[in-house]
């Protein structure tokens, strides 16, 4: 029986993209059907030209994915914005076309000598994306150091390579054996390489190396490409950031000269401390704290737009700025405040604690920094004033204590136009030192201003300084000059006080014992400290020219009686047969009649409404006067 070939069914296996081995089907199938050996000589024949027509038509296929995907590439050049997005497209591309396992770049590093990984597809071990290749080890090495594409079907067996320890052991881990390796070019200088590889071994073919080197040329493209946007954004940022330095330069020099203007008019209109501050605070915006030598605030401003609190720093930060801005003659920076001396010559006058709504520019600290210069102006020019003013209230005080008053009235007339009332309570206070020359001008400066802005007087006279000011508790007035003005001096003061005197007739005998009260102080050693001459005890029992002697009593045994008089009790009576016992709590209990236990438990009393310290030889001796006086003055205790 004739039997019938189809050649047709090649056409159909072509036009179905057939696999080769679905070619044998046809020569198979007409073996079984008994064709002649002639039949399937020509069969196969037919079959073998479908095969090259396949081939054909499979290297037209690869080559449109290939000039696609370089097409791809180029479109990626034209519109790059992400090089690692370009070059990870560019290395998956690599390995979808030549069918690797893996595909991977590196780049150089100039730096270092070597190169390293850049990007990896299709890698899973950790050693191998962190691998760097010395410059000629391994195979991409050497394909950087000779510029020449290098393949490999089996790397660990190949000798033509430089083998290292740690290349060999990634390559292991990455279970790679067949590797191919292109150069990326820029010119004639190679800066990496462009690599395909399987874990099995395999040929590669010209073709592929081919496909692999332009895939490689777009990389080093695509690389040089970024580099110069790289440079040229940085040089346009360059130019906009100098551009935008210029103008702000600018505007801050306008600024500054406009500011200028602005104190300069303030000045020849009379405006004040506050008036710089305010100005100063609208045209650099923020909050300005304006303090003199003492720390003691003179003027606050905050801008509109301000919503932060005042700029605070502590004494000893405060203190280490203010000699930093006066070594430096410039303001400088604390923290977010900028501080600026106010000096006159090598007089500190205060300073600036500013606290901007922004970081301050060059051209914005000299504006701070003017202002200082100004507010120095300005303060130089108040203290010449107040001193004048100091001058005359001094002359009155100098009248009140030094002088017979022969006419009340005309001194009351003086005091009320220096806006002193003399009918009214004062402490009278004097201040002294241990110093030969005895207090000097700083000293007498710092009483008047101290005694002005309290509507008081204040004179040197005799190397001490003598201050009337208004209230009623003596001790606490002295307490409060020793401390202040000892810290402005920075040395010991001593204060006594005495008053309140409540006429121009009383301010001289108070200052009188105010001034025994300073030097019965500093003889006591109480160097320093403030206090009225109740507080010194007999002492000052001996030193007050009225012999207050209710007030002795009251400052030593008062806690004493009172407890006595509220629970009827005999601590008083107590504290007499202890002393007159010589503080023998056996014949204390004696002339009392009680235990020794209740004398005890009274003492402890006792010790609870006077002090610890009640039995101290100078506490004893002011008691034992203290009940002698009230003995003589009263009847008998108990």
């Amino acid at each position: 029986m004739a039997i019938v070939l189809n050649p047709l069914e090649y056409l159909d296996l072509l036009a179905r993209e057939a696999t080769p081995v679905e070619f044998e089907r046809p020569i198979l199938a007409a073996r079984q059907s008994g064709a002649t050996a002639d039949d399937l000589a020509e069969l196969a024949e037919i079959k073998l030209a479908a095969l090259r027509v396949r081939a054909l038509l499979e290297r037209r296929r690869r080559r449109e994915e290939e000039l696609s995907a370089l097409y791809d590439t180029a479109g990626d050049l034209a519109g790059l914005r992400d090089l690692d997005a370009v070059l990870r497209a560019i290395v998956h591309r690599a390995r979808t076309l030549l069918g690797a396992d893996v595909s991977y770049l590196t780049l150089d590093d100039p730096g270092r000598g070597d190169t390293y990984m850049r990007i990896t597809d299709g890698s899973v071990a950790a050693s191998f994306q962190t691998l760097r290749l010395p410059a000629g080890a391994g195979l991409g090495g050497l394909v950087a150091v000779s510029g020449t594409p290098y393949a490999t079907s089996n790397y660990g067996q190949d000798p033509r390579f430089r083998h290292t320890t740690e290349i060999d052991s990634g390559v292991r881990d990455e279970g790679l054996v067949a590797i191919l390796g292109v150069p990326l070019r820029l010119g004639s200088a190679v800066i990496g390489v462009l690599f395909a590889a399987d874990r099995t071994e395999r040929p590669f073919a010209r073709e592929e190396v081919a496909l692999l080197g332009s895939l490689a040329a777009h990389a080093a493209v695509a690389i040089d490409t970024a580099r110069l946007l790289t440079e040229t954004q940085a040089a346009l940022a360059e130019l906009s950031a100098a551009n935008t330095v210029i103008q702000e330069h600018s505007a801050s020099v306008e600024r500054a000269a406009a500011a200028h203007d602005r104190m300069t008019a303030l000045v020849l209109r009379g405006g004040g401390v506050e008036d710089v501050a305010a100005d100063l605070v609208d045209v650099l915006g923020g909050a300005l704290l304006v303090l003199d030598a003492t720390g003691r605030e003179l003027a606050v401003a905050k801008s509109p737009t301000w919503s932060g609190g005042l700029p605070e720093l502590d004494a000893a930060d405060m203190a280490e700025a203010v000699a930093a801005s006066r070594g430096a003659g410039r303001s400088v920076q604390r923290g977010d405040a900028y501080v600026a001396a106010v000096v006159a010559g090598a007089d500190n006058l205060g300073a600036l604690v500013f606290h901007p709504a922004e970081p301050l520019a060059g051209a914005d600290q000299r504006i701070l920094e003017r202002a200082a210069q100004i507010t120095a102006l300005l303060l130089l020019f108040r203290r010449t004033v107040a001193e004048a003013e100091g001058q005359v209230r001094g002359e009155l005080l100098d009248d009140l204590i030094g002088r017979p008053i022969r006419d009340e009235q005309a001194l009351r007339s003086r005091a009320r136009r220096l806006g002193v009332d003399l009918d009214t309570p004062h402490v009278v206070v004097a201040a002294a030192d241990r110093t030969e020359g005895g207090l000097r001008q700083r000293a007498v400066s710092w009483a008047r201003t101290f005694a002005a802005t309290r509507s008081g007087l204040a004179v040197g006279k005799d190397g001490r300084v003598a201050l009337i000011l208004p209230g009623t508790d003596p001790a606490a007035v002295a307490r409060t000059v020793a401390k202040e003005l000892s810290r402005t001096l920075g040395r010991p003061v001593t204060a006594g006080a005495a008053g309140p005197a409540s006429s121009p007739a009383a301010i001289a005998p108070a200052h009188r014992e105010a001034d025994a009260c300073a030097t019965a102080l500093i003889a006591l050693g109480r160097v320093g400290e403030g206090a009225s001459h109740i507080e010194l005890g007999y002492v000052g029992l001996l030193l007050g020219d009225r012999q207050d002697v209710p007030a002795f009593l009251r400052s030593a045994i008062g806690p004493v009686l009172d407890y006595d008089t509220r629970r009827g009790t005999a601590l008083l009576k107590t504290l007499e047969a202890y002393f007159g016992a010589g503080g023998s709590l056996s014949r204390a209990a004696e002339t009392l009649h009680v235990h020794v236990n209740t004398v005890t438990q009274r003492l402890d009393r006792i010790a609870n409404l006077l002090g610890a310290d009640w039995q101290s030889p100078a506490r004893a001796l002011d008691l034992q006067l203290a009940l002698r006086l009230h003995r003589l003055s009263g009847p008998p205790a108990g």
